[in-house]
Parts: C-alpha cells; structure tokens; sequence
C-alpha cells in the first residue's frame, strides 16, 4: 500500500443518528415534515454538526433500508403529506386512516395498506389540475428530464413490478426483463399512467429534502448519509444495469453477498446481493459506482461507505446457499477504485465502514485511500482480543458511536452483560448503579476520535426493545419511533447538557486543529 494521506477530517466534532423513519409524524412513519424539523432545531441548538441517517432508498420485504428498489430513488412513505394537503391535493378523509397508525412505532403491514392510495389520489388530482409545480418545489418537467437516467428506469420498474403482481423482475416475460430507452412504447397504457406516479413521487420526495437540506444547513447541521456496498437483486439498478452485475443470461445471480460467521450471528449473515463483476467495472472506469457516489453527494455532505472491507475481500456464498457458512473470500477492487472516486470527485468526504474482524491489510487500503474508520463504544470490552475498541487506543482519524442502528441501545448493552465484563464497564465509563447510556455518550465525546454520532436512542437513554435492527433476523426491525413527546423531554431535560459537552470536548466544529503549540495572544497575562 502507499503511504497515508492526510484524511478530510480535520475538525472536532459531534454528530447524532437517526433514520428518517424513526422520526415523529402524524402517518404511520417518519417523514419530511416538522417532525425532522424539530429534531434539526435540537441540533442545530445543541451544537451537534452532522445529522446521519440510513438509505433513503424505497424498500421492499423485510422493509430494510439496506435492501431497496433503488440506489437513486427515495422512499415515497418519507414524503410529507401536509404539503400535499395544503396544496388541496389531499383532505382530511384521505388522510384519516394514516392518522389512526401508531406514533411509536412503524406498522409496516398497515402502511403498505393505506399510504399508496393515499399518494396516488394526489397524483391524480395533480394530473388533472394540469399544473407543473407544487408550493415551489420546481417545475416536474424539469426534474424529470435532468433526472430522466435514472429515473425512468426506476418509475418503469416499479410500476412493472406492480403489473406483475409484485414478482421479481428475474419472473418477467423476456420482453421486459431489461431496460431499454425504447420500452415505454410497448408499455400497456395502465403501466405507463403508473410510472408517470412514480415520476411524481420522485419529483416530491428530491423537492422536500432539498428544502430539508437547506433548512439544516442555516441551522448548521449537514447530513451523514449511507452508501450500501450492495444494491438489491430485485432493484432497477440491477434491472437496467445487468453487466455491472455477475447475472447469468436470465438474470439470476451467480453467487451472492453475506458475511461469514461473526460477532452478530453463528451462521453469517446472506444478504443475498448480486456481487459485482468488478472487471467489468474497471475496464469502464468504475463509471457506474463513480455515478453513485457522486449522485449520493447531491443528497448528502458526507457519505459512510458501508462495509468497506468488501472493496477490499468479499464474502462470496454460493446461489441457492441457505445460510452464510459455505462461502469463500474473493478479491476486491482496492486501491484503484478509490483512486478513481478521488479522480473523479475531489475533495469527496467518505467514512469507511470497517467494523468486524478486518485484519491488518483492510486497515492499510482505509489509511491508504485517506479515509476515516468507525470506532463502537459497545465493542470496547469482549469484542476484540487486540482490544483496540478501548477508547484510549482510538486513532484520531475515527469515527466514534455509542452503537450503530446493528447495536443494541447503550442502556440495553449495559443491562445485558455478564457481571464479568460488567464490573470492568462500570469501572471504565464511571456508571453508577442506574446503567444510564449518558456516561458512555460523555466517554464518546471526550475520546480523541474527531467525530462522535450519537445514536438519538442513547440520547433518551432507552432499553434494548428500542433498538433499531437485530443483524440476523428477517422480522420486527426497523419499526422504533421517537414520539414527539419524547423529542420535546430531550429539548427540555438534555439539550443544555450536551451543548456543554461539546463545548468542553471541542467539539463544536469550528476549530482547525493542529499538532503544535503557540503561546497565549497576551503572553505577559498569568492566569
């Protein structure tokens, strides 16, 4: 490997983590709306810098935001619909059954029953109004012509996937098994009509988090997002880009992504992703992933990579494996790819995903690429032999979190370890005998690590029941909402509190840091 380059992350600073569907709203789930609002408010008050969030992507069974119909696209249920309804494109009966869905948790089952007719009564009074702007989110036929690469694509497979009944696009007639520019005219009318749909809910959803992102921005917040490694099976990227993956001729995939046995399940976990055909991707110039990256930056101002140590080796698991176990390790593109982001979009901020047991050449291509890792306060004790998850070992270059949305919450994590590892805990992060998340968060502002996420879960100091996905488990994840009155006691009980940590710690994101000294601006002062 060369030599380390100096990485972007050259100020102290504090970030918060919370996905947008864990958000209050008054349908069903998180949304655009003043919910997000409120929580950007805290933390533009408290001084926290960084807003993250998981993908954004619209997602399918399972309801993971790691297992999307899109890469490009955002989820449709994000949309806030109290601009629909002040733009008289929904009333009060529409929305009415979104109303009665509980506020603290998501309902998956009884979303998908009620949000999409919602949505789509307001695309169709929309059509019918013949207008080409909603309430100042620009005109939809300019969005959809500056976004039209990856967006018909997208809006055609979803409204085919719906003409068929939901089938993976792998089921589809051979007519409609790949995209083409020239497809639309073979549509049947009812499909084109409901592409058209989903060219709208695109245009609201980009329109809604450009005045979101701005709005965090004058409050001095800016947005972590997530870039997954894998993109789904049944997904438009694979659909419309099927050489980039490695798919036989019906487009079934050949072998598929996981990871071996760990810390977070005995049998590995099968992701089931296309793998990529990374000579493909290098004989173009990576021209597909560098597009991603890059489309991912228009949404974000700092991305995390997730699991980088695939770009490194990846867990190869044979098609039709029915757990993780039987696979082998194959050989990523390394540092050419990320010579390449770097070539093609300068100054890219990126955090590297490199959690697990990585070994010592991962570590190499992260600090050769330039890029910071992730530190887990929660791994600090019984994770690692090497115990280079204490705190005091940590790299400056790092990002450091309580827990990631893979954790348990910080209460949770201290309620359920062994009296063994307990009392070195304890001991460690001077808890005392209430198990509150609040002295770990203080242990993660103060390490040397220059960006603290906190995940808002620790920040109410919640059990395990609130953690947000159990790695392993195909039910009952991603449902934990923060209510607004649980936002409102944060405002009201932690919001000094933290605001002076930050400021103790440093981390108020404003000063450049150094590695030398210089004597005070009057030097004859004492103090």
């Amino acid at each position: 490997m060369e030599s380390k380059p100096s990485t972007w992350l050259d100020t102290r600073s504090a970030g918060v983590l919370a996905h947008i569907s864990s958000l209050p709203g008054r349908y069903g789930i998180g949304n655009l709306g003043a919910g997000t609002r409120n929580l950007v408010d805290f933390l533009g008050r408290a001084g926290v810098r960084y807003w993250q969030i998981c993908p954004v992507g619209p997602t399918g069974f399972g309801d993971s935001p790691y297992q999307t119909f899109s890469g490009r696209a955002g989820n449709p249920y994000f949309i806030d619909l109290d601009e629909l309804a002040l733009a008289g494109l929904l009333n009060d009966k529409d929305l009415a059954p979104l109303c009665l869905l509980p506020d603290d948790h998501v309902d998956y089952g009884q979303l998908y029953e009620n949000f999409w007719r919602v949505l789509a009564r307001s695309f169709d009074r929309f059509a019918v109004s013949g207008k080409d702007e909603i309430n100042g989110l620009g005109s939809l036929a300019s969005f959809r012509r500056a976004q039209a690469g990856w967006l018909e694509p997208f809006a055609t497979f979803m409204a085919l996937k719906d003409h068929f009944g939901g089938r993976p696009w792998t089921t589809w007639p051979e007519a409609f098994g790949s995209w083409s520019s020239d497809l639309r005219a073979s549509l049947p009318e009812s499909v084109r009509v409901d592409a058209d749909r989903h060219v709208f809910y695109q245009y609201l959803f980009f329109g809604q988090w450009e005045r979101l992102r701005c709005y965090a921005a004058a409050r001095g917040v800016g947005i972590i997002g997530d870039v997954p490694i894998f993109v789904a099976l049944d997904s438009a990227d694979t659909w419309q880009n099927r050489a980039v993956f490695r798919l036989d001729k019906k487009g079934a995939p050949l072998a598929v992504a996981g990871v071996p046995p760990d810390y977070f399940s005995s049998k590995g976990q099968l992701w089931g992703n296309p793998l990529y055909d990374w000579d493909h991707l290098a004989r173009t110039g990576y021209g597909w992933w560098i597009d991603r990256i890059r489309a991912a930056f228009e949404l974000y101002d700092i991305i995390r990579l997730d699991h980088f140590r695939g770009f490194y080796n990846y867990w190869e698991i044979p098609a039709g494996a029915t757990d993780a176990c039987g696979g082998k390790w194959r050989k990523g593109p390394g540092l050419r790819f990320f010579k390449a982001v770097s070539q093609a979009i300068p100054g890219a901020r990126i955090i590297a995903e490199d959690l697990g047991y990585i070994g010592k050449e991962v570590v190499a291509l992260r600090q050769a690429a330039g890029l910071p890792g992730m530190k887990i306060l929660q791994f600090a004790y019984g994770h690692d032999a090497g115990n280079v998850n204490l705190p005091h070992f940590y790299p400056r270059d790092s990002v450091v979190y309580t827990g990631t949305h893979d954790n348990n919450t910080a209460r949770g994590w201290l309620e359920g370890m062994s009296n063994g590892t307990s009392a070195q805990v304890r001991e460690y992060f001077q808890i005392g005998k209430t198990l509150s998340a609040w002295p770990v968060i203080r242990a993660a502002l103060a390490t040397v690590s220059r960006l603290a996420v906190i995940p808002i879960q620790d920040l109410l100091d919640l059990p395990a029941e609130s953690a947000l996905n159990q790695p392993g488990t195909a039910e009952g994840n991603w449902r934990w909402r923060c209510t607004d009155a649980q936002l409102e006691r944060l405002n009201g009980e932690k919001l000094e509190v933290l605001r002076h940590w930050i400021t103790l710690y440093d981390r108020t994101g404003d000063r450049m840091l150094r590695d030398y000294s210089e004597p005070p601006p009057n030097p004859g002062a004492h103090p």
